[in-house]
């Protein structure tokens, strides 16, 4: 049964064209992912859908009687209004059953005060308000926009697997991949005005787009092939006497007039990070309270040179505080923090600086670098831009007239371009698209420092992060080895191996023992051996250098390797050191 189709639909704002002439059906059964880079007009779409916005050019044609549901990524509340008015109201709850069962779904999903005021509510418990209504409201069709921002990766879960078993037809905008796969049966691609349209989930999206760029690619060396045969034939003074030959510059003429598909760029940004010393941040038994409530308690750690740590935890629980006192914007209470000299840290926050600016985005990375070194040489301010997806006519507009994603996207550049050796991002893939996370996934695994993560996005955390700190209530911090699927399953390992209460209703007291992870384990049983190895590759170096004391560009070449592999046994050495002291405090 088909719900809503769309024929022929245009939007523009000013010369701007969003998106052009796309076309395509909602269907009962269909949950569709709508992905693209920020800008693309996803949000757009999903406004023209719910009757929000008006179309420029074309039609919607919705079934008669239907109902849609529509989520904003900001949600509005009028004043006045409580929890459970918004659910009536929204929901038409007509019983004591209906409000039963709406009472459910906002626990579920956080929110326990059903009579507080929603003007006192917090950004993200509004959109637990908001998503809780659109999951129960009696519709046919759900528009659902950036559903997961702001929401911790348990509650995305739970929320995964409702929408999973639901009637409703559903549309989605969203940048969790994870989401994605486990929910879409049909993916939506907005690239440059066009619309491109797959049958499956995240997964499949990216194999048959990559199977799409294949047969573009094919079909333009095709089309070349062609023109370079009749360029040669036009040289040659064909004269378009006969009709056959007009017909045949006709067709050179138009095939010559079609445009080659843009080729996407991936941006290079490994080695810029500043060197970083053998003293980094360390943090020794620090706490902080918020009036009576520990929100950190009595936490030590020292951050090693390539950490890659995600912080993960309920919404308030203090991962952004931590993140804070690393950085040194915040203070603990008690225990101290320490930072090397040569420590440079970057630090993406949350916060939207660039809202109010009316410079130019050229203006803001020029103020930061004019040029970056690269491994294939410099580049400028302005290629960077392009490459991380800003049109030369966005370089040059103000930066409060592009969208809040857009901005996310420039703060990104904007601190990676600062060269820092640890790294700091708080809810880095809130508000970004899934072309920018990959952007920034790519640049972190060839980031040579620390980065700590504060993410609920399980994908990412999972790309990129092997170690999880894990706040748990009362201001305690857990460890968990792996990335966040794995530090799940070893929560839950902990959780059903834990004894049960004996008689007296005592828990007894087991002591908790560290435990290497299979890669360490692997790296621990090779590590001396590739430090000897380094080691002799060295003192080979060195020996040519002296045979060759006349050749400065041999030289220079070597003196170069030499400074590669010292900083190579730096890193191995400390490797030692850490995987030493861990072997012995797993078998102590």
């Amino acid at each position: 049964m088909n719900y809503i189709s769309l024929e022929g639909l245009s939007k523009y704002y000013g010369e701007k064209t969003i998106f052009e002439n796309i076309t395509f059906g909602i269907d009962e059964g269909d949950k569709i992912g709508v992905i693209g880079v920020n800008g693309t007009g996803k949000s757009t779409l999903l406004k023209v859908i719910a009757g929000v916005e008006e179309q420029d050019e074309g039609t919607v044609t919705k079934m008669r009687d239907l109902e849609i549901g529509y989520l904003p990524q900001t949600p509005f509340f009028p004043e006045g209004e409580t929890v459970m008015d918004y659910m009536v109201r929204c929901c038409h709850l007509e019983n004591e059953d209906d409000v039963t069962k709406a009472k459910t779904v906002l626990t579920r999903i956080g929110i326990f005060d059903y009579y507080k005021d929603t003007s006192s509510l917090s950004g993200g418990q509004k959109k637990r308000v908001a998503i809780a209504a659109a999951m129960i409201s009696p519709v046919n069709v759900l528009l659902l926009d950036e559903p997961t921002n702001h929401i911790d990766a348990r509650t995305v879960a739970w929320i995964e697997e409702n929408l999973k078993k639901t009637t409703k037809a559903l549309v989605m905008v969203t940048h969790d991949r994870y989401f994605l796969d486990r929910v879409a049966n049909k993916t939506i691609e907005l690239d440059k005005g066009k619309m491109y349209t797959y049958s499956g989930n995240y997964t499949e999206f990216l194999s048959l787009k990559a199977a799409r760029l294949a047969l573009e690619s094919a079909e333009e060396r095709k089309r070349q092939n062609f023109l370079r045969t009749e360029l040669e034939w036009v040289k040659r003074g064909a004269k378009a006497r006969t009709t056959k030959q007009k017909a045949r510059l006709s067709r050179f003429e138009s095939i010559q007039a079609i445009k080659a598909p843009q080729k996407e760029e991936n941006i290079e940004f490994t080695g810029l990070s500043s060197r970083l010393g053998k003293k980094t941040v360390i943090l020794d038994n620090i706490s902080k309270k918020y009036g009576d409530e520990y929100i950190i308690k009595n936490f030590s750690y020292t951050i090693l040179k390539n950490d890659r740590i995600g912080v993960i935890g309920k919404n308030g629980c203090g991962k952004t505080t931590l993140l804070n006192i690393i950085s040194g914007k915040l203070q603990a209470d008690s225990g101290t923090a320490e930072w090397g000299e040569t420590v440079k840290i970057g630090y993406f926050t949350q916060d939207d600086d660039l809202a109010l600016s009316n410079e130019r985005a050229i203006d803001i990375i020029k103020d930061v670098a004019e040029y970056l070194p690269t491994k294939k040489g410099k580049i400028s301010a302005s290629r960077l831009l392009e490459r991380f997806l800003f049109t030369s006519d966005m370089q040059y507009c103000p930066v409060s007239k592009l969208s809040g994603g857009e901005r996310r996207r420039l703060s990104l550049l904007k601190v990676l371009m600062s060269a820092p050796n640890i790294l700091l991002l708080d809810e880095p893939t809130n508000d970004l698209d899934i072309t920018t996370l990959q952007i920034l996934e790519d640049y972190l695994d060839g980031f040579e420092g620390a980065v700590i993560t504060v993410s609920h996005d399980r994908y990412f955390l999972d790309r990129v992060t092997d170690r999880i700190f894990s706040f748990e209530g009362s201001g305690s911090i857990r460890q968990y080895e792996g990335g966040y699927s794995q530090a799940l399953e070893n929560a839950e390992t902990e959780k059903q191996e834990e004894p049960s209460e004996n008689k007296k209703g005592q828990r007894p007291v087991r002591e908790k023992k560290l435990k290497m992870t299979y890669k360490e384990e692997k790296e621990f049983e090779t590590i001396e051996d590739d430090i000897a190895s380094i080691e002799q590759d060295i003192e080979d170096v060195e020996k040519q250098m002296a045979e060759n004391p006349d050749s400065y560009t041999l030289l220079q070449e070597l003196s170069e390797k030499r400074e590669a592999l010292e900083k190579e046994l730096n890193f191995k050495t400390e490797r030692w050191v850490y995987l030493t002291e861990l072997k012995e405090a797993t078998e102590g």
